[in-house]
């Protein structure tokens, strides 16, 4: 009881002896209206204008049926937005009042009690306006009043004397693919995104907490602390920064305050990437002292780590991969989007998710693509919980950009936003400038196209040196760590069309899909660095049935499910390809999963070629991991969050210890990959040939055992394709391959291998039994081969779209009990 007591009275003691608070303005009764009407409606911040009329009931769902179209209108309107609130005498006593805007959509006037206080053009940007002096006691009326960012665009491109590609959005500093994507709608948005509050502070506050690692050792890290803090005068008196248990007497001058502390922490544990240890994160709290008064604190939460990039000459060009506490890392991961058109619809569950689902997919390496948003805070706290290193593109895509005074200083300041508040996170490792905007001018005919004239080009060309190779890099030196600064200007470096782009720098190889070339082409057309490739494939049943607001209507020629492809030739392309490798089936679920085992299928072909490639090749990041609404895409992960089949290849084939059989001109080779830190001093191979009823036609591998080095690969002896499968054929018999530790006589990994294609194996009819174990598990059993064994229910399946090898089975764990499987296999759709 007196404990009880005693912490009341220090809790009430640290709130009396406080000198700045705030109070949460998202909160307040918001309201918003069309700029030209005078009626009044409910909104909720954060939000936007789109979900705000959604729940008036004045649009329709653009996600589902085709109301897409029917929403157009709202880009070219102005919308505002306003909130009464209170403010007390008590707290117009602080000598200073701050209001902060963490995210504004996009162009918008600040007017509190009718009077202008700011006015905005960069979603990107936080606003914190003083506004004491427009404050009063009693009630206060704040409004936003939005401009529509279509209009305020197009005005900006007139003032450009030449035609500028993907206008109105290249001059707006907002997310790009809001104008529309080929895998996303075009739902141009207006509003309050992010948070606002009002703060109150008094002699001083904290501006911003960076650090620096200056060592790494087993013993000892040695680190400095860099605050930087505004004071309102010349102080007389001293103040206490204190960095936890450690603290500094400063005498702080009026303004802009540097304070550097050092600090050692001893046997310092690491933060490792996943797959290669724990992710140790360390607290630390930042406060300003002076006498019993606390003027601010800040907290942040950091993790132990060097990373480089790496980028030597070398026989075959230029390496480039990354090195982590001094160990070069193999990077496997995937591309990043917007998790909804509606960023204020993220939640901190659906990124947690995401994220460990990429952890689950035996991923470190996460793109945050430069046509979306900075992520929220979440996104990295999950990525440094999980141990995803993120690749960090700045927010610019596919276009060509201005690089005017003022446009110049909107970018520098959006970045210093963003490189204060993501810098200090340990999953970060690489600030990229932009997405195929050096390849955009370069390849992609837009000067031909717009008939530029030759000053035209060369402006253009002025125009992204100066954003991406002076504004952006120098804005990072300025405002980021010394051991936060590495960047990169533009991925990819080099265009695909470009043999340069397979011999150093990071690739983007859309030769598949784009350039329609068959998934083999992956196994001759591998980069130093993958950084984006793809190929598109169906959401689940689940997802597609959300489509529609009425009964879905499950049939490829429904317009609805059609309004759900944005690529202009997504299901040409598509089904080109599945002619070539599959039976094209009528029956629309057979459909959606030969799509989903299509893609699955080329993006395994392209993951083992990088693979197999090591060390020449030091990463793989396939487009793309998740969507931002309903619709036919690259992702792995629909936008309900179910796996594809490819989430589960994914994560397959990204597995630390893989087999990799490689079949050219008559001969199988066999690559044993290991990522981990292990090394297996006696490792052999065997393999089975069997035929698809389970009956053994022989076996083959290795007599000789080999070390398998830590963070190695291993390419076994070559083995004729004659001498292994004999009198059989092709197309009835399949390898069975074991790899394995004979000390501890265990198994690293295993892997099946198929002669050919999967339309042309002759499959016998699997007699595929369920068996429930328990509510939330069960077993899985076969005669024959089931290839590709499709389980369908409203759960999510521990394993899904795997082979089941003729007698055995398999224990899938559910997380959710059903009452109705069905399963399906490759065989279902050859008959």
């Amino acid at each position: 009881m007196r404990k009880s007591i005693l912490f009341s009275f220090l809790f009430i003691q640290i709130l009396i002896n406080a000198q700045f608070s705030e109070r949460n303005l998202s909160s307040q009764k918001w309201s918003f209206k069309n700029a030209k009407e005078n009626n009044w409606l409910t909104a909720s911040v954060p939000g936007t204008v789109h979900l705000d009329l959604m729940k008036n009931n004045i649009i329709p769902d653009p996600y589902k049926d085709e109301n897409e179209k029917k929403v157009q209108w709202i880009e070219n309107e102005n919308w505002d937005y306003q909130t009464q609130f209170t403010v007390s005498a008590k707290e117009l006593e602080n000598q200073n009042i701050d209001l902060v805007f963490e995210g504004l959509d996009t162009f918008s006037d600040i007017y509190l009690n009718g009077k202008l206080i700011q006015t905005t053009d960069n979603m990107f940007r936080k606003w914190t306006i003083p506004v004491k002096n427009y404050l009063k006691k009693g009630e206060n009326i704040l409004q936003v009043k939005f401009r529509s960012a279509v209009k305020t665009g197009n005005e900006l491109a007139a003032t450009v004397p030449f035609t500028m590609p993907e206008s109105p959005r290249s001059f707006v500093r907002k997310a790009q693919y809001q104008f529309g994507w080929d895998w996303g709608p075009r739902l141009v948005t207006a509003g309050i995104w992010k948070n606002v509050k009002l703060e109150f502070w008094n002699h001083a506050k904290i501006n911003n907490i960076k650090y620096e690692t200056l060592s790494l050792g087993e013993k000892q890290a040695v680190l400095v602390f860099k605050a930087e803090i505004f004071s309102e005068n010349n102080e007389q008196n001293k103040t206490i920064v204190f960095l936890n248990e450690k603290s500094v007497a400063v005498l702080l001058k009026k303004g802009i305050n540097f304070i550097e502390i050092p600090y050692k922490i001893f046997n310092p544990e690491l933060w490792q990437p996943n797959g290669r240890g724990k992710q140790k994160l360390y607290d630390f709290e930042v406060s300003l002292k002076r006498g019993i008064d606390i003027l601010d604190k800040k907290a942040e939460r950091i993790g132990l780590r060097t990373i480089e990039l790496v980028q030597e000459k070398d026989e075959n060009g230029k390496s480039f991969y990354f090195k982590v506490n001094g160990e070069p890392i193999y990077a496997k991961g995937t591309n990043w989007i917007p998790g909804d058109s509606f960023s204020p619809r993220m939640t901190k569950e659906k990124y947690q998710k995401l994220i460990k689902d990429c952890k689950d997919a035996n991923m470190n390496m996460i793109r945050v693509w430069g046509g979306g948003i900075y992520e929220n805070d979440e996104f990295y706290k999950a990525c440094d919980e999980n141990g995803i290193l993120v690749w960090q593109d700045f927010m610019f895509a596919g276009s060509f950009y201005p690089a005017d005074e003022k446009f110049q200083k909107n970018v520098e300041l959006e970045v210093k936003d963003q490189v204060e508040r993501i810098q200090n996170h340990p999953s970060l490792a690489l600030w990229c400038g932009n997405n195929e905007i050096d390849e955009a001018i370069v390849n992609w005919g837009y000067q031909k196209q717009f008939k530029y004239s030759k000053e035209d080009s060369l402006q253009v060309w002025r125009d992204y040196k100066k954003i991406f190779h002076e504004i952006i890099p120098n804005a990072i030196q300025k405002y980021a760590s010394r051991d936060k600064q590495m960047y990169w200007p533009s991925s990819p470096s080099i265009g695909w069309g470009h043999k340069e782009s397979l011999t150093e720098g990071d690739s983007h190889y859309w030769g598949v899909w784009w350039g329609e070339q068959p998934f083999e082409i992956y196994n001759e057309k591998v980069p130093r660095f993958a950084s984006e490739y793809g190929f598109q494939g169906m959401p689940t049943l689940e997802t597609t049935k959300s489509m529609f607001s009425g009964k879905p209507e499950l049939d490829l020629q429904n317009g609805i499910i059609k309004a759900h492809e944005k690529h202009s030739r997504g299901w040409e392309i598509i089904e080109s390809y599945m002619k070539r490798d599959y039976n094209v089936p009528n029956d629309f679920v057979k459909y959606n999963y030969i799509s989903q085992l299509l893609q699955a299928r080329g993006m395994q072909i392209a993951i083992e070629a990088h693979r197999r490639a090591k060390p020449y090749n030091m990463g793989t990041l396939y487009w793309q991991l998740n969507d931002c609404w309903p619709v036919v895409s690259w992702s792995s992960i629909d936008y309900l969050g179910n796996w594809k089949a490819l989430h589960y290849q994914v994560k397959r084939s990204f597995e630390n210890q893989v087999i990799l059989p490689q079949e050219k001109d008559e001969i199988l080779d066999f690559y044993v990959i290991n990522d981990g830190l292990k090394t297996f001093e006696n490792v052999s191979l065997e393999f089975d040939i069997l035929k698809f009823n389970g009956e053994k036609k022989g076996s083959g591998g290795m007599a000789e055992v080999r070390t398998l080095e830590s963070n190695g690969v291993l390419n076994f002896d070559s083995f004729s394709l004659e001498e292994i499968i004999g009198d059989a054929e092709r197309n009835e018999i399949f390898l069975h391959v074991i790899v394995r530790d004979e000390k501890d006589e265990k198994v690293i990994a295993e892997t099946n291998y198929f002669f050919a294609k999967p339309k042309d194996l002759k499959l016998p009819k699997p007699n595929i039994q369920i068996k429930k174990i328990s509510a939330t598990e069960i077993e899985i059993f076969t005669d024959v081969l089931a290839k590709d064994v499709y389980l369908i229910g409203d759960a999510h399946f521990s394993d899904n779209f795997f082979d089941l090898l003729p007698k055995t089975s398999k224990r899938i764990i559910l997380s959710k009990p059903i009452e109705n499987i069905k399963v399906m296999s490759l065989w279902d759709t050859m008959n």
